[in-house]
């Protein structure tokens, strides 16, 4: 009897969209009460709980710094003598499109600009301080605390994958040493794998929602209409179709090629920048920042920038806990792609690759994405702030964007680039989700094509429902919300894996060049 082509899990897969249909109803229907209320709940866990989420992301570092640095970094994801899937160039590119996607695109460009028109710590607005002082903060939201955050869980999976061999690869298997069987197999292990699956695939069509804009804005200026629905529309189509193609085609001749071909296209793309654009002002703002970013950093850390004296400016406390709030609720699914990704790999490689790679280059592109945007606005060839309040972000960056020379191919270049960096995100988000979801064993092989095409299609189809009825907003504060319950499950996964390797003794025997294990009968393993 041939075995069915959807190997799908029944029991977390359709509760956790029955979930996520029930509450788009009410964002549909009531649109502005829905946001009210969310808003509100999101507004008391800020004010009440901010210092939980600062002290997360702290803990977090700790965490990644405890096992680079001890016995438990040279664990290897796998059998002490497997080679890595990957190579490091590859292996870096996939890291890095993941880590930071498009959304490096946005951030990059304009998040100097919010700030700089109303600062905190007394800076007069719109000063060369006050520029260099959001640049820093743009520069601070990609920090060591936000990829710790993303791969913290990632030491637990692959090691429950790849070393003890757990054929499913599901969340509520960490809690397996922790709490037993009874839980991991009856109602427990359910609740936490619906809530973890009703995150991200929340999270993913928030995503493709708010990044479809940016290309949305950019095409729209190329061709000289105004943006819409139906543009927005068609952006989105190409997108499904790119990453659906690429998610199809696996991680090998998909995820790998787009990845590699992304940060070639990046490289081109900041280089021209440079040279084309105000390229003095770009290094030397690029040294502001880092002295701003230095000088601010424990600030940052501890999110103690005074609250803003100017009405409606910028706040940056409540920012930075819905940056670690949001990015708890990708966390798990990061750690989860992180895992797949890294077999042969020791478990110091992994976090420091994490660590590291992403952070290189979000670093290098808001110096000079943001030095660009900040150049243009202080020579005065775009009217940044102008345009910024008038029209929003997105249309100021397709103008920052168009200002270089060769403002066309410029803008193709950027939006198209944009476009390789969702699509690199979201179809290894898929391909996580798909692998989460699917019943063949994970560590033998990936999740089949038809679930991948099936999480794909539901994604893209929740985005697109969102951005017609402008639910985009309820839902990335859900988002947020979301990360409350998972900030829990993220520590539980760090205890589970120093939990198992000290139970299997990995840091002895699943190292490179291990002795041989002698069981008690006198067999080897």
């Amino acid at each position: 009897m041939n075995k069915p082509s959807l190997t799908i899990n029944h029991r977390i897969t359709w509760p956790a969209l029955l979930i996520l249909v029930i509450y788009c109803i009410p964002m549909v229907v009531w649109q502005e009460e829905s946001l009210g209320v969310l808003n509100a709940i999101f507004a008391v866990i800020v004010d009440y709980g901010g210092n939980f989420y600062v002290w997360f992301s702290i803990l977090m570092t700790l965490a990644s710094l405890y096992f680079i640095c001890t016995k438990y970094g040279s664990v290897v994801l796998g059998a002490p003598d497997s080679k890595p899937r990957f190579g490091w160039g590859a292996y870096l590119s996939i890291i890095v499109a993941m880590g930071i996607g498009s959304t490096i695109m946005r951030t990059g460009v304009i998040t100097w600009a919010p700030i700089a028109q109303a600062p905190p710590l007394g800076l007069e607005p719109l000063t060369e301080s006050a520029l260099a002082f959001g640049n820093a903060y743009g520069m601070y939201l990609w920090s060591f605390q936000t990829f710790a955050i993303f791969s913290m869980g990632a030491p637990a999976i692959g090691y429950l994958l790849y070393v003890r061999r757990t054929p499913v690869l599901r969340m509520s298997e960490i809690y397996r040493c922790i709490f037993g069987n009874r839980f991991v197999d009856g109602a427990g292990g359910i609740v936490v794998d619906i809530l973890f699956l009703v995150a991200i695939v929340a999270g993913a069509a928030t995503f493709l929602g708010l990044g479809t804009p940016i290309v949305t804005a950019i095409v729209a200026k190329i061709l000289g209409v105004e943006s819409s629905f139906a543009l927005t529309f068609c952006v989105t189509l190409v997108w499904i179709v790119l990453f659906t193609a690429s998610v199809m085609l696996g991680l090998e001749k998909g995820i790998k090629v787009l990845s590699s071909v992304n940060m070639y296209v990046a490289a081109m793309l900041g280089v021209f920048i440079i040279i084309a654009g105000p390229t003095t002002f770009i290094f030397g703002f690029f040294f502001d920042t880092l002295a701003s970013l230095a000088s601010n950093f424990h600030a940052f850390v501890i999110n103690t920038p005074e609250p803003p004296g100017v009405e409606g400016a910028f706040d940056v406390q409540r920012y930075t806990i819905f940056w670690w709030a949001y990015g708890a609720t990708w966390s798990l699914l990061h750690s989860i792609f992180a895992a797949k990704i890294s077999e042969g790999r020791t478990i110091r490689q992994l976090l420091l690759s994490y660590l590291l790679a992403p952070l290189a280059l979000a670093w290098i592109a808001t110096a000079i994405l943001g030095g660009l945007g900040a150049g243009v606005f202080s020579n005065g060839s775009v009217p940044v702030m102008e345009i910024l309040n008038d029209k929003g972000q997105m249309a100021a960056i397709a103008e920052i964007v168009g200002s270089v020379t060769g403002g066309l191919l410029t803008l193709v270049v950027f939006s198209i680039l944009t476009m390789t960096f969702f699509a690199t995100t979201l179809d290894s988000t898929t391909f996580s989700v798909s692998a989460y979801t699917d019943t063949n064993d994970m560590h033998k092989q990936d999740p089949s094509g038809s679930i991948r095409l099936m999480w794909s299609l539901i994604i893209s189809v929740i985005a697109l429902v969102l951005m017609k009825v402008g639910g985009l907003a309820p839902l990335e504060v859900t988002s947020g919300l979301l990360g409350l319950p998972i900030v829990f499950i993220q520590l539980s996964a760090v205890y589970a894996a120093k939990k198992m390797m000290d139970e299997d003794e990995a840091w002895k025997y699943n190292v490179r060049g291990a002795p041989t294990r002698v069981t008690s009968s006198g067999s080897a393993e």
